[in-house]
Parts: C-alpha cells; structure tokens; sequence
C-alpha cells in the first residue's frame, strides 16, 4: 500500500522524535517519585525490577502505540480507525483512539495545576522566599498559596498558555524548536544540580539510599510499584506516543528508538534522584516526605545552603521544564483531532481545547480549597480526575493496544512497520505484546482497584 503522509508535518529527524518522546515521558514523577519510590523499596534492587518491567512491558507497548501512530499518520482516533481498517477490523477500534485522547485531555487538567504551583516556586526561590526558612515557613508558604484559588488560578493559567502556545505553532515551528530547546536544557540542568549535589558531604549517602541492594525491602507490593511506573512514565496509554509515532520518520528504527528513549527516561530519573537526595540528607529532612519533598523539604534544604537561592532557582526551573514538555504531549492528540475532524486551524484548535482544559482545570484547583467539600465517589475533584485517569483510562487504554496490536493487527503490517528491526527482535517483542505485558497491566489495574475499594 502507498504510504500515507501526516496533514500535520513530521518529525526532521529520528532524534527529534527520541527528544520529543522523552520530553513526554520525563515530567514531574521522575523528579519526586521515582527517586523516592526506589528508596523505599530496596534501592538498587529495586531498580533492577523496575527496568526488567520497563523492559517486559513499557517498550513493548511504546512500540505498539508507535506502530499504529506511524501506520495512521493522523490523530490516536483516526489511526486507530484507519489502521484497524486496513487490519480487516471493527473501525470501532477508533473509541480506543478516543479514550487516549479524553486521558489526556483530563490529566493535562490536573497536571497543569501542579505544574503551575513549580512556576510559583521558580519565582519564591529566585525572590529569596525561602532562605534560612524552617519547615514550618515553608510549610506556610505552600498551605497558603493551595489556599488561595486567584494565586492558583493565576499560575494555572500561564502554564496552560505556555502549553497552547508551542502546540499553536505546530509540528516544525513548535513542537521541533521547543523540544530542542528544553531537552538540551533540562538535561544540562540535571547536570548542574548533580555537581552542585557534590558538594554538600552527603552524596554517597545519597547514592547509597538510591542504589544499595537492599532485597529484604522487595516485596510482592514493590513488583506491583515497579510495573505501574514502568506503565505510567512512558506516557502509555493516553495517545502520545501513538500521535507522536504519526510524525515518526519511516526510515526510523522503532525498537532501537523505544530503548534509547526508555534509558533517557530513567536516566533522568535517577539523575534527579542523585541530585535531590544529598541535599536531603545534608539537611537531616525526610526521603519519605512524597509529594512534600519538593514543596517543602527541598525548599528547606535550598534554603539552608550555600548557593542554595541559585542552585533551588534552577531546580524548579528543571521541573518548569520536564512539566512543560510532557503537558504538551497530553494534548496533541487532542489538537491533531480536532484539525482533521473540523475546518480549523491549529492556532483555532488550540484555544478551544485550551479553554476547556483551563476550565477543567479551574475545578481540580478548587479542591485545595473553596471546592475542597464537592465530592464526587468520595472524592474530591482533583482526585476524581487522578483515579479515573490513572486507574481506569490509562491502564485500559495500555491493554487494549497491546491486544490489538499483538492479536488483531495482521502480521505483514506490524512487520512492515518494523522493517528495520531483525527478526529475532520482532518475534521477542511479538511474545512480549502478546502475553506478558497485558497481563502485567492487568495484573496492575486489578490490584489498584482492588486496594482503592478494599480499603
């Protein structure tokens, strides 16, 4: 069959999709989370179990979302139907397309609001807000800006519009110049704060919390934590990488970028984790604050340092940037939709979906305060639209694709995607989509179901 060609543009070259792709994936877990988790799950033995699921799981289903993207050339909802037209199958594969597209559409709501209290800390930190400040004064700080809806509704709102504004300008002029502008820059940051790291007495303390084998802490729940990140930090299951992939050059190697881009991905991570956790320990804070490690403990730990001022600026000036490059991902497919379905333009697209995720994201902010009692489920609505995406859309949407993709695509297509891989390769990642990593997924999806209602 002809080729097709994407309305939308393409990608310069296959490392512009590799940074694009792991500008998606590198967002605001890997700065707290994955530092964390592997701390209190056996460190280095932890991290070993997290890149055998990344292997057995994440990249088999990258590959399979990137499969479609590149076979569609069009948004994850018309690619989705093309593709499975093509394959001989229910165009209704399509709604598959369309969960990836709302997943996004939701989480870019929320995430934008979290995004949106680290452009507040890249200003409290270049003001000097909190030097030589305690925990209690940070503390404040943060209580008090959660507080207040028109400080938050603020910083949501230049986050949101930094979004659109790359997305506006398109494949070439936005998505291209901004994605080898801030991966180059997050990645030299990430550099500057490991040296700065150096520094402080407690790195190999640091070090050690991070990758000491520690496999007495490894427990059935540790498996269950590694095969969700392994899922979620990819950015599976919400239609980036299938939209993403639609750009994706067909002379491009998909295995070979789907490894290089998952190694960028952990890299980052542990890089993070190296760089966060002397300044903890140089500061007797706690590893195990979660999610208040960035909003309060580092803070503090900036604060109390030499250079800290500059050195926490250009932390969350980091994350500023890993939040930006993976919200603009969460809302392409949307974007490449609504072009293809409607006669309008990018510039039009943008600013109708914009609204709608700065509306939406309105409600998910009021929960840290005036909304803080509308629940929906017993939840409020920050929450609602964390569990629905993260438990329900996003799991559901991983093991449709790898079902279609490993039972229902015919062979001949898959392989003419794949070309360019050899074909012990593609039969390793055939076993793989097809068996292993639906059943890690739902072995994933059940048991956060299970734990969230049992409990």
């Amino acid at each position: 069959m002809q080729e097709r060609q994407s309305i939308h543009g393409s990608w310069a070259s296959r490392w512009t999709f590799i940074l694009a792709a792991t500008g998606s994936s590198v967002g605001l877990g890997n700065i707290w989370k994955f530092p964390y988790i592997t701390g209190e799950n056996g460190g280095g033995a932890f991290v070993l179990v997290y890149l055998a699921c990344i292997a057995a799981v994440g990249i088999p289903i990258f590959m399979a979302e990137v499969v479609v993207g590149r076979r569609g050339r069009q948004s994850p909802i018309h690619s989705m139907r093309d593709v499975a037209l093509e394959a001989g199958r229910d165009p209704r594969w399509s709604w598959l397309g369309w969960m990836g597209a709302l997943a996004g559409f939701m989480i870019f709501a929320f995430y934008s609001v979290v995004s949106g209290w680290v452009l507040a800390y890249v200003f409290h930190t270049l003001n000097g807000t909190f030097n030589g400040a305690g925990s209690e004064a940070v503390g404040a700080v943060f209580d008090g800006m959660l507080g207040d809806p028109t400080t938050l509704t603020l910083w949501h709102t230049i986050f949101v519009a930094m979004v659109m504004v790359v997305l506006s300008r398109g494949i070439s002029k936005g998505l291209e110049q901004a994605i080898r502008i801030m991966m180059p820059s997050l990645f030299v940051l990430v550099l500057l704060l490991l040296m700065y790291a150096l520094t402080t007495g407690s790195f190999g303390r640091g070090v050690e919390f991070l990758f000491a084998a520690d496999f007495s802490k490894l427990s059935w729940n540790s498996v269950l934590v590694a095969l969700g990140h392994a899922f979620f930090t990819l950015s599976l299951g919400m239609g980036a990488m299938m939209v993403y992939g639609s750009y994706m050059p067909k002379n491009a190697s998909i295995a070979g970028t789907a490894m290089i881009v998952a190694g960028l991905d952990t890299l980052v991570a542990l890089a993070a984790g190296m760089a966060i956790f002397p300044l903890v320990f140089a500061n007797q804070l706690d590893p195990g604050a979660g999610p208040g490690l960035m909003f309060v403990t580092l803070p503090v730990a900036f604060g109390g340092m030499p250079g800290g001022q500059v050195f926490g600026f250009l932390f969350f000036l980091m994350v500023s940037i890993a939040a930006w490059s993976s919200a603009v991902s969460l809302m392409e497919p949307a974007v490449a939709w609504m072009v293809e379905r409607f006669p309008v333009s990018r510039n039009q697209a943008c600013l109708v979906l914009g609204a709608g995720g700065w509306v939406l994201g309105l409600g998910a902010l009021a929960s840290f305060n005036i909304g803080a009692d509308w629940l929906l489920f017993g939840m409020n609505f920050f929450d609602f639209l964390d569990f629905v995406t993260a438990n329900l859309l996003l799991p559901l949407g991983g093991l449709l694709t790898a079902l279609f993709v490993g039972w229902w695509l015919p062979a001949r297509i898959s392989r003419d995607e794949m070309s360019r891989d050899n074909a012990a390769g593609y039969s390793l990642w055939l076993l793989l989509v097809r068996f292993i990593a639906p059943v890690a997924v739902l072995v994933v999806f059940v048991a956060n179901l299970y734990s969230k209602f049992a409990a």
